[in-house]
């Protein structure tokens, strides 16, 4: 039988879905989210469809003492999705993002050694790269994060890496490219309000839920507009699960990148929308374009496929088409 997994930030878009993947495989999973961010209503759908036994919902802030969860639970692995992640906010109010990724972290981090918990796999992020050097991006590539997000997520990351050296724990750090898309079945999906996410809110233009605004600069692209590898969500459940495994089976700590090893610019994910949907909407140019993006990032997935055996099987359409079964039962997200 699998041990229990524990997962921070349970609630949030990606914490859920890939909830629902362990779910699915038979592990049971003690969540932990403050709700800030994340919604309970999701948790509540699959406690209820999995059983409280399978699936245990604790309402605590990962700054807060973790013992009575770490005392009353025998857990074998962490997956800690918990985090702040909007690249703009991180630089209008940076000592959030300290906060809520930096010392949550650490906080995570001494609990676990002082329960003897040993494997944690740590969701990251390509914005620790900075402005790529060259493309596609591997784990090789020089750490220089351009904004307050990026730097507060390496830090988490270094912070990880001394434990895993000075105290024995074995780690898996992924580094996400740009998340998309839904559950398949449309039970689960991206509940942001609002959104930072392209895809999903040019699947909500589409569906006449909200009017859909380019937020980029103009940069030296074909198109003017940036260029990035958008994974699909469900992909990513499965490189976690893989991940377990990995550890389980005593591999050693590494970084990873999740990606696609592809690129589409903002311009043509619209088009693409426009296209899988049907819907002709007016692109309006924010006027005031979001802080701190780069100009080009798409990922190597060689070591993800060397390391975890795993390959993204999903193409951007994929995600549009799941997206949009998510958004017709759930226009607005989630109601709590």
């Amino acid at each position: 039988m699998h041990g229990k997994i524990l997962v921070t930030g349970a609630g949030g878009y990606i914490g859920s879905i890939c909830l629902y993947s362990l779910l699915k495989k038979g592990y049971e999973v003690i969540a932990i989210d403050n709700f800030s961010t994340g919604y309970k209503q999701p948790l509540e759908i699959l406690q209820k469809e999995f059983s409280s036994k399978s699936l245990k919902i604790y309402q605590i802030n990962l700054m807060d003492n973790l013992d009575k969860i770490f005392r009353k639970e025998t857990i074998d692995t962490v997956i800690h999705y918990a985090a702040s992640c909007n690249v703009d906010e991180s630089v209008q109010n940076p000592d959030k993002y300290y906060e809520n990724n930096v010392l949550s972290t650490l906080n995570l981090i001494s609990t676990m050694i002082k329960y003897d918990v040993k494997k944690i796999i740590n969701s990251s992020t390509c914005a620790i790269y900075g402005n790529a050097r060259y493309l596609p991006v591997d784990e090789n590539h020089a750490v220089n994060p351009g904004n307050p997000y990026g730097v507060s997520k390496r830090i988490a990351e270094k912070l990880i890496e001394y434990h895993g050296e000075l105290k024995k724990i074995r780690y898996l750090i992924f580094r996400y490219f740009n998340v998309t898309g839904a559950s398949e079945d449309g039970l689960l999906g991206d509940s942001k309000k609002p959104s930072s996410l392209l895809i999903q809110n040019a699947v909500r233009s589409a569906l006449n839920i909200q009017p859909f605004y380019v937020t980029c600069s103009k940069v030296d692209t074909p198109d003017k507009t940036p260029i990035r590898d958008f994974i699909n969500v469900m992909d990513l459940a499965e490189a976690h699960i893989k991940g377990i495994n990995y550890l389980d089976d005593g591999g050693k700590s590494e970084v990873v990148n999740l990606g696609t090893g592809t690129g589409n610019s903002v311009l043509e994910i619209i088009k693409a929308v426009q296209t899988v949907t049907s819907a002709k909407y007016n692109i309006i140019y924010a006027q005031k374009p979001r802080l701190g993006e780069y100009v080009k990032m798409i990922a190597s997935v060689n070591k993800a496929k060397k390391v975890l055996e795993w390959m993204p099987k999903r193409k951007i359409n994929d995600s549009i088409t799941s997206l949009l079964a998510w958004y017709k039962i759930h226009p607005n997200g989630w109601e709590y």
